[in-house]
């Protein structure tokens, strides 16, 4: 059984996609499947050893620049390859800020039409490689933004199976500009019968898509979201953890572990803890005077100035010496800061179709707080590990945090009973033995 799973890189930060991905694909590794992990776009990065080909298609300076000068399709292609040199790409990303979403948007439709687009002799040439020298059983897509080549695969690879896995190309669309995403969902739809089978993790995204992309309902599958538990299974040793990682014997420790950007919602979360921590009205010293907010993820240069306009915040406060953002920790570093907090928020305004960050946590016992919108009253009912709070209500997050802070028992409750059903249901054995069973009707 050969399988090829197609991986969009994220610029070359952590992404929960390109973890998950190559998480699944190492899964269907030790199933005895034949499973190249193959990036497009860009290198990927993962806080565990990727297992991805080093050949990488679409390399996201080429593409780019095929859209802006579509005449450099005529120089020759072995000259051309040059910009999918990985030092160049890791370069390019790392200095990057921001992109205007109507280029993205016009090389997303470009990229979409496959051998119609302006990128088609990269569509030819993943189509050829994997047609003439893979001759995979089944191609999984890590989205659907990535499969305008489905259509020629279809017709030249008819046996092998074609999956698409759907977990966030609704937030890329939604980034671009009322028209462009248009035409962008238009030719989404057309794509879709050329798909066997979408996999999603929640009935909320299931739905959503659907409606969105006209996808019949028998063609989706539903596999719950899944993580390796065994980095988060024991608490590292005292001596093995930085000073800032270790806490004070009285400390309640509120965290934060996801990237730093506006949409994740952080900035809900800093009004919470400067409204818990800071002295009342009364002028007492503080209601809840040894919590701390412990925050660690990845920052883009392009989200500086929001984590800066944050950090002064908690600094008006007065509140600076207890508040630490741990950078954007190694998995090891992930597994120790998570077993040291009490409990974990990341209050997203988006509507989030996955969440591994609460999988994590609960890996560890830590009990999540968490919005009541997209994947997370699914997952919250699924575990067992946690509250909701109303969407955007800093009120109600504090009123749930307070809860918690006040009911040790039921705190403890939830981070075990949160940990034993991530243990039972969502790991990555579980999901990789779902996903070969839908590769190769095993």
């Amino acid at each position: 059984m050969k399988a090829v799973f197609m991986t969009a890189g994220a610029a070359g930060m952590y992404c929960g996609s390109c973890m998950h991905d190559n998480a699944l694909a190492r899964g269907l590794r030790q199933l005895d499947v034949d499973c190249l992990l193959q990036p497009v776009y860009t290198p990927i990065r993962t806080d565990e050893e990727s297992i991805a080909g080093d050949e990488l298609f679409f390399g996201g300076i080429h593409i780019y620049l095929l859209q802006q000068m579509p005449w450099l399709r005529w120089v020759p292609l072995p000259l051309r390859r040059i910009l999918d040199w990985k030092p160049l790409l890791q370069l390019a990303t790392r200095r990057a800020a921001s992109t205007d979403a109507g280029q993205l948007g016009a090389l997303a439709i470009s990229m979409l039409r496959g051998v119609q687009g302006r990128q088609a002799d990269e569509v030819n040439r993943l189509v050829d490689w994997l047609c003439d020298e893979i001759r995979p059983d089944a191609i999984v897509f890590s989205n659907l933004l990535i499969g305008g080549c489905l259509p020629e695969l279809k017709e030249r690879l008819p046996k092998s199976r074609r999956l698409v896995l759907l977990q966030g190309d609704d937030i890329f669309l939604d980034y671009l500009p009322v028209e462009i995403r248009a035409e962008a969902v238009k030719l989404l739809s057309e794509l879709v019968p050329h798909v066997d089978r979408f996999v999603t993790h929640t009935q909320f995204y299931a739905d959503k898509m659907g409606s969105l992309l006209s996808i019949p309902r028998q063609q989706i599958a539903i596999t719950p979201l899944s993580i390796d538990p065994r980095p988060f299974e024991r608490p590292p040793s005292t001596a093995s953890l930085s000073p800032l990682t270790k806490r004070s014997e009285q400390e309640f420790r509120l965290g934060y572990m996801a990237r730093i950007a506006p949409e994740k919602g952080l900035h809900h979360l800093v009004d919470a803890f400067v409204e818990l921590a800071s002295p009342n009205r009364k002028g007492d010293a503080s209601r809840h005077k040894d919590i701390t907010l412990h925050v660690a993820g990845w920052l883009g240069e392009a989200n500086r100035g929001y984590l800066d306009s944050l950090v002064r915040k908690i600094q008006q406060a007065g509140l600076s010496d207890r508040f630490v953002y741990h950078g954007s920790p190694s998995l090891d570093e992930k597994s120790a800061l998570l077993h040291s907090f009490d409990l974990l928020s990341v209050p997203t305004d988006y509507q989030d179709p996955k969440g591994l960050f609460v999988l994590e946590s609960l890996a560890c016992g830590v009990p999540v707080i968490q919005p009541d919108h997209g994947a997370f009253p699914e997952l919250i009912a699924a575990t067992a590990g946690g509250l909701l709070f109303r969407p955007g209500d800093v009120r109600h997050l504090c009123e749930s945090i307070e809860r918690l802070m006040q009911d040790d028992r039921l705190r403890q409750q939830l981070g075990r009973d949160g940990r034993q059903q991530v243990l039972a249901h969502h790991t990555i054995a579980n999901a990789a033995a779902k996903m070969k069973q839908l590769c190769f009707d095993v």
